[in-house]
């Protein structure tokens, strides 16, 4: 689903539906709460965030398991492979399409082994059986099935929260004073608008940057879509490379694509004689045959200070060892 504008500020459908939110977030407390986690025996390191909708954590999780390579690390991705069918396999495009495996399992799995599986303890039990000394879970932060030692929040700084309401009032999973209670560490993506920061006074705060890659063509007129929680981010990027936007298609966050639907977008491109561009994580699930139509925008994490950050998680782990 795109994100709805009327999370972003306080309104009256914001508030009508403000109970609901509030169930909403009651029902979560309550999940997490009751619900026993398991323990694995290697560090659990979950990146996650409290809104609905983009926020980078793919991305974050991406170079987070990067950084841990280059300090002799072998992290493994646990996730839920969200929109896939398939259970507790390694993500792996040459044995399996986009609609078993979900679509940001595949970009994971780009970097590090992937486990898909809703029930993150077996999947983290599946990722140590075959040589992981590290879990990095990509979301499930209000996921209690699997024990996390070390928890990221992150925070797009543009967004910030919206209204601070319960979905579906709003953009939140839980509310804000319960979620930063759980978490051992913040990260804040961009410029921090809504002054995040100064309500985070008790957790180390680590600043980073989405960098679009600069793409293998130069810029041009181009028909941009894609099927994130807030494309218009998307968008942004491109136009700051200096492509021209002729035209732009928003499709659902997850969306799979039909064949009529990429047939449409080619007969669009090819009437504006237009380059069509979309992301790595709508890229995935265009079929093998058709890719060659399409350009992807790859993106990237570029932290303020990336020592410190390794060395705040190297820490938490190490400690972890002699518990």
């Amino acid at each position: 689903m795109k994100t709805p504008d009327f999370w972003k500020s306080k309104n009256l459908l914001a508030d009508i539906l403000t109970p609901l939110g509030l169930i909403y977030g009651l029902a979560t407390a309550l999940r997490l709460r009751f619900k026993k986690s398991r323990k694995v025996p290697y560090p659990v390191i979950c990146i996650g965030n409290l809104t609905a909708g983009g926020t980078g954590k793919t991305p974050v999780s991406v170079s987070i398991a990067a950084l841990l390579q280059q300090a002799g690390k072998r992290p493994f991705f646990v996730t839920r492979g969200y929109g896939g069918k398939s259970r507790n396999i390694f993500a792996d495009a040459k044995k399996y399409n986009v609609r078993e495996t979900g679509d940001e399992p595949l970009l994971l799995s780009r970097q590090a082994p992937t486990v898909i599986n809703p029930d993150r303890a077996m999947g983290a039990e599946l990722a140590i059986k075959n040589g992981a000394d590290t879990i990095i879970m990509d979301d499930g932060f209000q996921n209690p099935g699997l024990y996390k030692d070390l928890s990221f929040l992150v925070f797009d700084g543009t967004t910030g929260i919206g209204n601070g309401k319960c979905i579906p009032a709003g953009p939140l999973r839980e509310t804000f004073a319960t979620g930063i209670k759980r978490a051992q560490a913040i990260i804040i993506l961009g410029e921090d608008k809504h002054n995040l920061s100064a309500r985070i006074t008790d957790l180390p705060v680590f600043r980073g940057h989405i960098k679009a890659l600069p793409p293998k063509i130069a810029p041009q007129n181009v028909i941009a879509f894609a099927g994130i929680g807030r494309p218009q981010k998307f968008y942004d990027s491109l136009q700051e490379l200096g492509f021209s936007i002729i035209k732009t298609f928003d499709f659902g966050d997850h969306h799979f694509y039909t064949e009529d639907e990429l047939q449409n977008l080619l007969h669009e491109a090819h009437y504006f004689n237009a380059e069509l561009f979309t992301t790595a994580k709508d890229f995935v699930k265009i079929p093998n045959k058709l890719q060659k139509h399409f350009n992807v925008l790859e993106i990237t994490v570029e932290w303020e200070d990336p020592q410190s950050l390794v060395d705040f998680v190297l820490k938490r782990i190490n400690a972890l060892k002699n518990q």
